[in-house]
């Protein structure tokens, strides 16, 4: 994020937040997709995930009852969403942070809210896109049709699993200062989930390992897609996720606005 909103000066009018936050958004969108590591993490990996997948299985069935198409795309937004927010996100913020840009936009008229909710806001703007991006190749890869329903539930339980992964990186980076550590900590995070998710869900680990991932926030989402392309099937697994889901979004939100600090020392 840029400092691109002017500073108040004493006696000046208070700009209106609808052109404050205006001001915020663009620079904060231009700053994202200028930013080569943002475009891997939401595009070219995902697509990566969807071919190798691909590669490998065939029209072959996958973890959590998917068929063969919706486990890759499951797969392949999960593996999105989750590391745009705890790689990328998490690592901006901290490296911000340090760098002093929250401390500068704190002495302008911006308010603290539109500060963060205009990083959230663009971070899941980002994750819509590449939810489509990647529903669009991976019905093109498969040649699976959607019908519009699932569509708009895909859409949906991609808007609830980047707010849930953001909530965690927010967390994250409000209980981490230091974005070397922040940047540490993602990664082995972030590799921990994920295996612990692919793995349990497979049920390879056995029915205790199955149970416990069924919690865990990769589970979790692979779980709720898994129900939204079968809603004749949902069951108890994929309400578990959804409520899963819910938990960490407000414990995360809870700790990451609680605990942020605005400068990193």
């Amino acid at each position: 994020m840029t400092d691109s909103t002017a500073i108040a000066t004493p006696g000046s009018a208070r700009p209106a937040i609808g052109l404050i936050f205006g001001s915020l958004l663009r620079a904060d969108f231009t700053v994202l997709f200028r930013s080569s590591r943002t475009l891997l993490l939401n595009v070219a990996l995902p697509i990566f995930i969807l071919v190798l997948i691909d590669t490998r299985t065939g029209n072959k069935g996958g973890a959590a009852g998917f068929s063969g198409a919706g486990f890759a795309i499951g797969l392949a937004l999960t593996y999105g969403l989750m590391s745009s927010s705890l790689i990328g996100y998490s690592l901006s913020v901290a490296r911000d942070r340090e760098a002093g840009v929250f401390q500068r936009l704190r002495v302008t008229p911006a308010p603290t809210w539109a500060i963060m909710t205009s990083r959230l806001l663009v971070q899941i703007v980002l994750d819509l896109l590449m939810t489509v991006i990647v529903v669009i190749v991976g019905t093109i890869i498969h040649n699976q049709n959607f019908t519009v329903g699932e569509l708009l539930l895909l859409v949906c339980a991609s808007i609830a699993g980047g707010a849930m992964f953001l909530a965690i990186a927010q967390a994250l980076v409000g209980l981490v200062r230091s974005a070397s550590v922040v940047n540490a900590v993602g990664r082995v995070l972030y590799v921990i989930l994920l295996l612990l998710g692919l793995l349990g869900s497979s049920g390879l680990l056995g029915i205790t390992v199955k149970d416990i991932s069924d919690w865990t926030p990769v589970g979790a989402m692979i779980n709720v897609y898994a129900g939204v392309l079968d809603l004749a099937h949902w069951g108890s697994t994929a309400t578990t996720g959804l409520i899963a889901m819910a938990a960490y979004i407000v414990i995360g939100a809870f700790i990451g606005i609680r605990w942020f600090r605005w400068d990193s020392r």
